[in-house]
């Protein structure tokens, strides 16, 4: 099980949270490929990945997480708001 740092609340189990993708931005009118694209065709590449989380059970912020693929190991989280971390290899 992970343990993702919540900024907000602190170190919380996986079970708490909902993975929300890799954030890939949409145009305002996303066409339904672009759509499926995004929902269905994500790259996944090894090594530092940032994605979108929200913390369901707690305080159901959203948050963006770094987590290295090849590991699962956490490297990073911010707010939503803040700008995303930056993946490095």
């Amino acid at each position: 099980m992970l343990r993702i740092p919540c900024p907000h609340c602190g170190p919380r189990d996986e079970v708490e949270f909902r993975h929300a993708g890799s954030g890939v931005p949409l145009p305002e009118h996303a066409t339904d490929e672009e759509w499926a694209r995004v929902l269905y065709l994500r790259d996944t590449p090894l090594g530092p990945l940032t994605e979108q989380w929200v913390h369901v059970h707690g305080c159901r912020q959203w948050l963006h997480v770094v987590r290295d693929t090849r590991t699962h190991a956490i490297v990073a989280t911010r707010p939503l708001s803040a700008p995303p971390a930056e993946p490095t290899s």
